[in-house]
């Protein structure tokens, strides 16, 4: 392959070069024409005549042959032709990237979880996108079209960011198996940040009380869906229609512990330490999430509310070191998962708490680690940004973009009316 400028500038001494090889000569990244030499269009021309044809060909070529050594040449040639057709889809290059990120699963580069999530975006929307499409041929043209997809399906700027990232993966991979000489221009999307809603210190305490209420009195959820037939969708078991205590226990521990909803589904008893001494807290040493692997320290709320679990797990015959601390007896961890957030929006409208905050970002369990966050940052005495970063496993830069962002001055009003004291003077 050759680009135009470059085939204008010499093409006779690259004809020359090319031997018994098309040249494909290139205009903005697709082929826009071939160039072969006129003994090599011969042989093309005869592999599509007829048997008829073919024999009137033998017979000319018993006067005037053909050098056996280049027809194994052409053959090669036209093996290697049907190779690069074979190769030169994105279904194929899918393929080779997923095997790729499945090695760095392998060397603890990269979780399970995110090439997950890399195969279910390429079936979502980049091979339908590009089914049709080269990627030998593909332009900025093509990827503005897929970003304008995207947007049409109300994808988020960050998410459409990470599409992008995605498909620069396979054309990349398209360079090093030379069916691309260049990346094309990529368009650019302005990632427009989203931070997570939070409660306030009367929605939280108003929400604690309402699951420590609602379990003890035994309240059932209303039915949302029929429990016969086939789903494929989550759907809650007849056991998971009372509120267990373990609502209570989460809210309280999410708010006093900065783990994510994440960690508290893989959270098991071997991961948790009471410490007590100058100060009492807990002890998580939790499985790496986002290449995070420190321990975390809780506020000493968590301590409670730990042990109250603890005693819960014990006298249902559960709380051994493998066991999970919520919602042991649920071996599907995710569906566990689910439950708790269904039970969150339960509570918060028996609570009368806003399924959504006052810019209508949606307030999932999620938003109970961006409030234990937010907390720290509003009522913490001098607290140090770099270690409460560390200690929630994110950084600093994340908790300004995602957390502080929703800091406003009202909101430490008595901070930023604060005076120092001044020296007394002696007399």
């Amino acid at each position: 392959m050759i680009s135009l400028q470059d085939f204008l500038a010499d093409p006779q001494h690259l004809i020359d070069q090319s031997d018994v090889s098309p040249l494909v000569v290139l205009s903005d990244n697709k082929p826009a024409f071939y160039v072969l030499k006129p003994h090599v269009w011969d042989v093309i021309c005869e592999e599509q005549l007829s048997p008829a044809e073919k024999a009137v060909e033998q017979v000319h070529a018993a006067s005037v042959p053909l050098a056996k050594v280049e027809r194994q040449r052409m053959q090669s040639i036209a093996n290697e032709q049907k190779i690069f057709h074979k190769k030169n889809n994105f279904a194929h290059l899918a393929d080779q990237l997923l095997d790729l990120e499945w090695d760095r699963v392998a060397r603890h580069e990269l979780s399970a979880a995110s090439v997950g999530i890399q195969k279910n975006r390429l079936e979502a929307h980049v091979l339908p996108f590009f089914r049709y499409v080269a990627p030998a041929q593909v332009t900025h043209v093509d990827l503005d079209g897929f970003v304008a997809r995207l947007t049409k399906y109300e994808l988020s700027t960050t998410t459409i960011a990470q599409y992008l990232v995605l498909v620069r993966k396979l054309l990349k991979l398209a360079v090093r198996n030379d069916l691309l000489k260049e990346l094309p221009e990529f368009p650019h999307v302005r990632v427009a940040t989203q931070p997570r809603s939070m409660l306030s210190a009367q929605e939280y305490w108003k929400l604690a009380r309402t699951a420590l209420r609602m379990s003890r009195s035994g309240v059932r959820a209303p039915e949302l869906k029929a429990t016969n037939g086939h789903r494929d969708r989550f759907w809650v078991a007849p056991r998971n229609m009372l509120l267990a205590k373990d609502m209570f226990w989460v809210i309280r521990f999410m708010v006093n512990s900065f783990v994510r909803p994440g960690d508290l589904r893989e959270l098991k008893h071997k991961h948790v330490t009471v410490v007590r001494g100058e100060s009492v807290y807990l002890r998580l040493n939790l499985p790496e999430t986002k290449k995070h692997d420190k321990p975390m320290v809780t506020l000493q709320p968590a301590v409670q509310v730990y042990e109250a679990a603890l005693k819960h797990s014990q006298a249902q015959g559960y709380g051994g070191p493998d066991d999970h601390v919520f919602l042991p007896a649920e071996k599907d961890r995710n569906y566990a998962l689910a439950v708790l957030g269904f039970w969150f929006k339960w509570v918060m409208r028996e609570a009368g708490v806003s399924l959504t905050d006052g810019m209508n970002r949606p307030r999932t369990l999620y938003c109970l680690r961006h409030t234990s966050i937010m907390f720290r940052l509003l009522y913490g005495q001098g607290i140090d940004m770099l270690t409460l970063a560390r200690n929630a496993r994110t950084s600093v830069q994340m908790v300004e973009r995602f957390y502080a962002s929703s800091l406003d001055g009202e909101m430490n009003v008595a901070m930023l009316q604060s005076r120092r004291t001044g020296k007394s003077r002696k007399p």
